[in-house]
């Protein structure tokens, strides 16, 4: 299952949690008018006398039960909206709300030093931001987890114990299942899973609540009006029961196959099963195994392993299945032999990762297809996270540090921006100072100064490690920063394809980081109702990405023939390209997954029709990419050039 299958399971899954979410509100609505029902027979039904009879009573109460019922729909549905926009914010404010603690990306804790490194390398890997890092310092437990809406907006938390008790393999094997959680869009399932199923819970609440008041008053009450306190307590709380027990079948349902899913998708990262395997070995033997004090019953579902002691209606499957589709040799029995030296094992991981990062170096990589890159979108190989550690070790020290500070970031992205002209760069500087101020100016001249021009390989993982920092400011900073991003491109008075795209990407990133509930990473279009928006984001990626026309023309035939074996078109005119993108990209954005998967091998057959990928290539390739919500992971190109001349 590739990334746009993910995502299409994605979207059913959603329809279908919709279903049993209505399913339940239908039951729990049910409940609620027997008990107000019986509650009025209590009160109002004297069998000794002549009387109405039981259907009568009902219709007589049918404004009572339909006012009940939509009470209760509305409370539930309130509940439900007030739980989601609460967690807008993103996923930070889950792993804040479990007691996680940001890890600082400038940290010098050799185990948080490690853990941010592991998610910047996967990150670099996969396409995607870094998303934010927690730690659950008071939880022993083995134990990790992503939230949020989007790429844009996640966070990945482990626990105390994971960092201590995990070596560095086996480490990078639970943040490779969590990033696979982030790409096939389970973190989004997630975030609606608490939403709807607190709408749900919150009748137990206040069931509990009705049943201690019962409690309290339970020796004052021996009349009819106590009577009925405690028969709606019991009512509530077995409401209440209704509503856990469809929580806790939802969750389980939606979780599990999920987790097989996400297991798989780390040996793939990581290209080492016993990485994600010992890992899950050491959730088994450990006397703490992966079981958090916090309160989990509302994201038992988004974690590694099991966050509670109560095996009915798991949202896991047992250790074991899981280790033993990870490793098909493996015996439970095994277990007790391991837990004796499970602490020596694989000391050598991170010397042979360096070792084999440092033979990777330089190397232009395997040849590539749509194919292969297609394939590899979600859940990139071992070899390109090797790759992205080389590529962050390449990085120069000073920017990199300023990537990760939370005052300097902003001024890695200006950076980034900067052109290779003087009298251009001076413009810029001077652009702002105007807009941000004079001491951002200072810190952007003084890392041009340190480091020179920024590498074409470089630009973007440096935004993407900068990401992080820069959206947790305020959004009147971001609108600036938007603002200063904007006048940087356009100060040469002519826009670079690669510098439009990129500023529209930040934009994008930084407008979802403030709005994640509104983001949609599929549509409903199909792509054929689209060709022409696809042909002008093609012509661009041929025209830009060539040398003459003749080789753009070729190009364009090559990724065209890839939609679908229509009539190939005039190659659009490059008059106004910006403006062709504007409407397009949005457009495409759009479209189905399916149908996005047939787009991108379209580019990227568009960029490699003669069997290489340009540095030129490959940075539209990944712009366009990023803004029709597709990661595409890290790849390698051909001859390193400067982008601006």
């Amino acid at each position: 299952m590739n990334f746009f299958e993910h995502q299409e399971r994605a979207r059913r899954q959603s329809r279908w949690l919709l279903v049993v979410f209505t399913l339940a509100v239908a039951a729990i609505v049910v409940a609620v008018n027997g008990i107000v029902f019986l509650a009025v027979l209590s009160t109002s039904w004297d069998p000794a006398a002549e009387g109405l009879a039981f259907n009568d009573m009902l219709r007589a109460h049918w404004p009572l039960m339909a006012g009940t019922a939509a009470a209760c729909i509305a409370l539930i549905f309130l509940a439900s909206l007030f739980r989601t926009l609460s967690l807008k914010s993103g996923g930070g404010q889950v792993a804040r709300q479990l007691g996680g603690t940001q890890v600082d990306p400038s940290t010098r804790d050799p185990l948080r030093r490690r853990l941010y490194n592991i998610v910047e390398e996967i990150s670099l890997a996969s396409g995607v931001p870094v998303p934010e890092v927690y730690v659950l310092d008071r939880e022993a437990g083995i134990n990790a987890f992503a939230a949020g809406f989007t790429a844009s907006d996640a966070a990945v938390a482990v626990t105390r114990g994971a960092l201590e008790k995990l070596n560095r393999s086996e480490l990078q094997g639970v943040i490779a299942h969590e990033f696979s959680h982030i790409l096939n869009g389970d973190m989004r399932i997630n975030i609606r899973l608490m939403g709807t199923l607190f709408g749900i819970l919150v009748l137990a609440l206040i069931g509990r609540r009705v049943l201690i008041h019962a409690r309290w008053a339970g020796g004052s009450s021996r009349n009819r009006g106590g009577a009925i306190i405690v028969l709606i307590a019991i009512g509530l709380t077995a409401v209440g029961y209704i509503g856990l027990f469809f929580g806790r079948w939802i969750k389980a349902a939606v979780a599990r196959q999920r987790e097989y899913l996400a297991d798989a998708s780390a040996v793939q990262f990581t290209r080492d099963p016993s990485g994600i395997g010992g890992a899950l070995k050491k959730i088994a033997v450990y006397s703490d195994s992966s079981w958090l004090d916090a309160d989990t019953e509302e994201v038992s579902h988004m974690l590694f392993g099991d966050g509670r002691r109560a095996r009915l209606f798991s949202t896991h499957p047992p250790l074991t299945e899981r280790i033993g589709r990870i490793e098909p040799d493996f015996r439970p029995e095994d277990l007790e032999r391991m837990a004796a030296k499970i602490q020596h094992e694989r000391i050598q991981a991170k010397k042979a990762a360096r070792e084999a990062a440092e033979a990777t170096d330089g190397d232009s990589g395997p040849a590539f297809g749509p194919r292969s890159i297609i394939e590899r979108i979600g859940q990139p190989d071992f070899q390109q996270v090797l790759a992205a550690a080389a590529l962050a070790a390449a990085l120069p020290a000073n920017v990199a540090r300023a990537a990760r500070s939370p005052e300097w970031a902003v001024d890695v992205l200006f950076y980034t921006l900067l052109d290779s002209d003087p009298e251009i760069r001076q413009q810029q500087l001077l652009i702002i100072a105007e807009i941000m101020g004079e001491e951002n100016e200072q810190r952007v001249r003084a890392l041009h100064q340190a480091a020179g021009p920024v590498g074409t390989e470089q630009q973007l993982p440096l935004l993407e490690l900068a990401f992080p920092q820069i959206r947790q400011r305020p959004p009147e900073f971001i609108s600036r920063v938007l603002k200063a991003v904007k006048a940087l491109a356009e100060a040469d008075h002519r826009v670079d394809p690669f510098e439009f795209l990129l500023a529209r990407s930040i934009a994008m990133q930084l407008w979802e980081t403030h709005n994640p509930d509104r983001v949609r990473l599929a549509g409903d279009r199909a792509l054929q109702s689209s060709l022409p928006a696809a042909a002008a984001v093609l012509a661009v990626l041929a025209r830009h990405g060539q040398d003459d026309e003749d080789t753009a023309q070729a190009a364009f035939q090559a990724g065209w023939s890839e939609l679908g074996g229509v009539e190939t078109p005039a190659m659009p005119d490059d008059d106004d390209w910006v403006t062709a993108l504007d409407g397009a990209l949005p457009e495409l954005d759009r479209l189905r997954a399916p149908d996005k998967e047939i787009l991108l091998r379209a580019l990227i057959a568009t960029a490699m029709h003669d069997a290489s990928l340009k540095a030129v290539e490959l940075e539209l390739l990944r712009a366009v990419s990023s803004l029709i919500h597709v990661p595409l992971p890290l790849l390698s190109a051909g001859p390193r050039t400067s982008r601006r001349s």
